[in-house]
């Protein structure tokens, strides 16, 4: 039997020309489908422990990081946590140029998440994305959180149905989350509340350092959840109250600016979406032109992807103008408040 064998492998040899390259070819790819943490270099089963119990089980999450930030959330040496952020970068195949068209391709992955209202989701070129941050702001009233509620209920809707078939995480820091506007809203477009409460995840938070761990805190939550909606309602509030005057204001943008990053990263890992409500304040000394303008200044308007501003019009109706998108033109349109929630 041996000898046959070694007679059928010399044949194989002899018919390819290149016997090396054949080999490499049929390679199994099975090895390369699904690379972990432990696959590192310098990764052994304490530091994998580590890294998973920080929520940091993907080499994406890795790959995003600082090693400053690493190394204080896993308790690694900093420059352990710089050359494990690089192994990631380079197995994850990310942070080096790509061609236009492969960057077409990676866009597909984007998702659009219907708002159950024509004139919205027509703004936003088909509903609001997946992978970006939205900001909504706008006075008293307008409409914020009732778009928070909306689009709640929405993501935990099938993808037949115009959602994400996922889960939420609504960050809740003016104590305006109710179930009982979730049941409402849930009925009017005939899915069951009780099913859509349970995939939305609720915290309150009372300060901006309380505010900025829940984000941390939804790392280690999301597994095993099909994380699609980060909500923070209202993102600035805490900040707005705690860091007061000019001379705080350097220190509230770099905490906000923090915090910003934090939540898009967890966009981007859970290919999610990020919808921020902001406050506004009004500019006495405008001369012409709408005195409203959103709290938090340039930080926030560069790290949002799209800017939507609500404003009370007659008749209960209400108006959103999209204010900045990276590639939709500036437009509005009129939708309503009612008891089943948002409508055209």
């Amino acid at each position: 039997m041996a000898s046959k064998g070694k007679k059928k492998v010399s044949i194989e040899v002899e018919k390819n020309e290149s016997p090396k390259a054949t080999v490499e070819e049929t390679m199994p790819e099975e090895e390369e489908e699904k690379i972990t943490i432990e696959d590192l270099p310098g990764v052994g089963p304490a530091t994998a422990e580590k890294l998973r119990e920080a929520g940091f089980d993907e080499l994406l999450a890795l790959a995003v990081m600082s090693p400053a930030d690493l190394a204080e959330e896993a308790e690694l040496g900093e420059a352990v946590a710089g050359k494990i952020i690089a192994a990631a970068k380079k197995m994850a195949n990310i942070g080096g140029f790509v061609s236009g068209d492969a960057l077409l391709e990676r866009r597909r992955e984007v998702q659009k998440l219907s708002s159950k209202v024509q004139s919205i989701d027509d703004l936003l070129g088909g509903g609001f994305e997946t992978q970006a941050l939205v900001e909504v702001y706008g006075e008293f009233g307008s409409g914020k959180t009732q778009i928070g509620h909306q689009l709640a209920v929405n993501c935990t809707m099938t993808l037949e149905q115009g959602g994400l078939d996922g889960d939420v995480f609504y960050i809740d820091t003016e104590d305006t989350f109710r179930p009982e506007r979730i049941t409402q809203m849930a009925r009017g477009h005939g899915v069951d509340p009780e099913y859509v409460l349970s995939r939305i995840h609720v915290a309150r938070a009372y300060n901006s350092a309380h505010q900025m761990l829940l984000a941390d805190e939804i790392k280690r939550m999301s597994k095993g959840l099909n994380v699609k909606m980060i909500i923070v309602d209202s993102l600035t509030s805490h900040f707005r109250a705690e860091f007061i005057g000019r001379g705080m204001l350097a220190r509230r943008q770099q905490k906000l600016n923090s915090h910003l990053k934090d939540l898009k990263q967890l966009a981007d890992i859970n290919n999610a979406m990020v919808l921020v409500t902001n406050q506004v304040h009004a500019k006495p000394d405008a001369m012409w032109g709408d005195p409203t303008k959103p709290i938090g200044g340039h930080i926030l308007a560069h790290a949002s992807t799209f800017r939507l501003y609500l404003r009370k019009a007659k008749g209960g109706r209400r108006i959103a103008r999209l204010v900045d998108s990276p590639n939709l033109p500036d437009g509005e349109c009129v939708y309503q408040v009612t008891e089943e929630g948002l409508r055209d």
